[in-house]
Formats: C-alpha cells, structure tokens, sequence
C-alpha cells in the first residue's frame, strides 16, 4: 500500500522526505553515470522503470481491508544496483500519484524510502549475501525480500504516526504488519517467482547489456551463458 495523499501528519511527511531526498539525488546521478559509461543500457534502464511500474501499480484488496502490491524494485536492484532504483523509484512513484491517484505529493517521501530505498538495498543485500547458491534460489529471495521489507518500513512509517493508545509503537507496528501479511507474503512469493523468470529471460534477450552492466561476475557468470552464445551465433553466420 502507498501511503495515501494527506495521510501523514504534515511533521511526519516533512521528515521522511527530507530522508528520503539524499537518496533520490544520488540515485540521480548514479542513473547519469550508468547512462554515460554504457549507452546501451538506457533501453533497459526504461524497462525496468517500466516493470516496476506496472507491477506497483497492481492493488489487490486485502481480505483485512487494506491493499497490497507487487513492487517490482528488487530485480531492478539486481540488474542496477540499489541506489539508481532510488531515482527510478521515485519517478515511477510520482507518475503514480499524479495519474492513478495510487499514493500522494505529500506522502511521495515516505512512499520513495519504503519502496524505492529500503525495499532495493534489503533485496540486494540479500543477493550478495547468497552469492554462493544458486542464481534462481538467490534472485527469488532476493526480490520476495525486497517486497516483504517495503511492507515491514510502510508498518512501520504508519506505527509511527499512529502510535496505539494502549500499547504505543509496538502495537501499532504489530497491527499494521498483521493488515499487511495476509496478502504481502503470497504476493512476495509470487514476485519472487516472476523475477526468476524474468532474469532468465533477460539473460538471453539482453545478454551482452547485462555483461557491460557487470552483472553476473561475482558468480563466476559473466553475465549468462547466452552472451557466450549470442556471439557464437554472431561467428558462425559471418562464417
């Protein structure tokens, strides 16, 4: 779930955007970097601009009256690394709250540190931590956890904004969390599974951009058996 337009308590709202912007600003540059050392990632770099924004901007009713969403952050992380998907992040956030009316101008801080920072850089922590198994087995976790840890900050964001009468924080956080599970750890899982699917694919349609990218090295991958094989072909139709 975004946090909705208006939400927040200005001060809250206030205070996550300005924790969020340093972030953002980095991201921005780290995208201009990545644009100017490899050129030939700019139409992936749209792409997974473009996935995250349509896999966020799926809502599924919540059986406990919320909603939830894929987030679609966690493979852009992998491919890019976490701080470009800050900046990207935070343009498919904007895009959505101005279009879909899905999150808000004045909750766009708060949504960008739960979606677009802490959600991508948990993901990724995940996948160099696991960088000894399996390709598959460490993207699926890496990418269920990105989407679990977005709902853990949003939990927690909301908790402290509306601390419990009773029970204060921990109250709060322990509710919102419970709002969230019933649908967030299905859909993390599924997710996980799609971005299998989707880095499979990837390697062999955007092979030589993700070896120019780097990904794959600290696997001893060099980017897939499909760059070894699109240049064999490349050899074999010359010849």
């Amino acid at each position: 779930m975004h946090i909705a337009e208006g939400f927040l308590p200005p001060v809250h709202a206030a205070a996550w955007s300005a924790v969020a912007a340093p972030f953002v600003i980095h991201g921005a540059r780290e995208i201009k970097r990545t644009i100017e050392r490899h050129p030939e990632s700019k139409l992936l770099l749209g792409g997974v601009g473009a996935y995250s924004f349509v896999l966020s901007a799926i809502k599924l009713p919540s059986v406990t009256g919320s909603s939830s969403h894929p987030t679609g952050t966690g493979e852009g992380a992998i491919i890019f690394r976490p701080p470009v998907m800050a900046a990207l992040g935070t343009i498919v956030l904007l895009f959505q709250a101005l279009l879909l009316a899905h999150g808000g101008l004045t909750t766009l801080g708060a949504n960008v540190m739960s979606m677009a920072v802490v959600g991508p850089w948990a993901g990724y922590g995940v996948y160099r931590l696991m960088r000894r198994a399996p390709l598959s087995v460490a993207v699926f976790c890496a990418v269920a956890v990105s989407d679990l840890m977005t709902y853990v900050t949003t939990a927690t964001q909301l908790a402290l904004a509306f601390p419990d009468r009773a029970t204060g924080f921990v109250g709060a956080w322990s509710r919102f969390l419970g709002l969230f599970a019933v649908t967030q750890i299905p859909l993390a899982i599924v997710e996980g599974l799609v971005g299998v699917l989707l880095m499979n694919a990837l390697r062999s349609w955007a092979g030589p951009e993700l070896a120019g990218l780097g990904f794959g090295r600290d696997r001893g991958l060099d980017a897939g058996v499909a760059v070894s094989a699109d240049v064999e072909a490349k050899e074999a139709s010359r010849a």
